[in-house]
């Protein structure tokens, strides 16, 4: 057996084992389920709100966006926040210290993270397919296209999300990763039409994943009515693909070199004031 199955199998391991206690902590469960149960209320008061021009409420439209920023924040943030949390505790040194076991902690991160956002896109589609008479899965294309644009979107995502977790030394500093994100929420048509933002504004928001992931997710659960509100009047799915494909190269070309020099950067000495830097916050 070669050292890349042996730190496959032994991350595949931990990230199951990951998966099990987010499952099984009440505080991660409920820190899991919670914006879940937010969203679909809010969803549940905005059915009968009309959009005007596709015919299909403002509910109908945002649940279905809701499904692709949804990748995209667990991609992004999850892991950012996990490997920022795991520096500061001494955890990615102890990964440092065996053999292979950088890759099998990330292999494991890798598991996790896929995993908690299979539950969650599963939650909110089953949501949407009972709760909205326009959203469908149109046979198995529709199936397939769900399914692609959810894994090229975690690619897209995820080596993002490592580099910039190798960036923050503490978890304090995640804000400055999460504003800009939140700030793309509101310019990607995840919460209304794109369409009624300015021009420049929209070519913006057509740099980032986020935009095509909500527009993926759109083009596999709607009627073609709702082209009525997209650019182009199109779902651009080559497009769709091209540029979360770009976002995924670019990650999985930095991550490697970025994780690399944040782990040749840890020691006993840089946990330790980590540690005791917290411990004065927390006095």
């Amino acid at each position: 057996m070669n050292k890349l199955t042996t730190a496959a199998r032994s991350g595949w391991a931990r990230g199951l084992i990951e998966f099990r206690q987010l499952f099984t902590t009440p505080q991660d469960l409920v820190a899991f389920l919670l914006p879940n149960v937010i969203f679909m209320v809010a969803m549940a008061f905005l059915r009968a709100v009309p959009t005007g021009a596709t015919g299909l409420s403002i509910g109908t439209l945002m649940v279905t966006s809701v499904l692709g920023s949804n990748v995209c924040f667990t991609g992004l943030l999850t892991m950012t926040q996990a490997l920022s949390t795991e520096r500061e505790d001494g955890t990615l040194l102890r990964a440092k210290a065996v053999p292979n076991g950088m890759l099998a902690y990330l292999i494991g991160k890798v598991v996790v993270i896929t995993g908690a956002t299979v539950v969650g896109l599963a939650i909110t589609l089953t949501y949407a397919l009972l709760a909205f008479d326009q959203v469908a899965v149109p046979g198995p294309a529709g199936w397939l296209k769900l399914v692609a644009v959810l894994v090229v979107g975690l690619f897209a995502t995820m080596p993002v999300g490592a580099v910039l977790g190798s960036l923050f030394a503490n978890p304090r500093m995640i804000g400055f990763a999460s504003m800009p994100i939140m700030a793309l929420l509101g310019v990607s048509g995840i919460l209304y039409p794109i369409t009624v933002l300015p021009v420049w504004v929209q070519w913006l928001a057509q740099a980032f994943p986020m935009y095509w992931l909500g527009l993926g997710m759109r083009s596999s659960l709607l009627p073609d009515s709702a082209l009525a509100v997209e650019i182009g009047h199109s779902w651009r799915g080559w497009e769709t693909f091209a540029v979360l494909g770009v976002w995924a190269v670019i990650g999985l070309a930095l991550a490697p070199a970025v994780l690399r020099r944040m782990a040749r950067r840890e020691s006993g000495s840089t946990v330790a004031a980590r540690r005791e830097k917290a411990m004065q916050r927390i006095g």
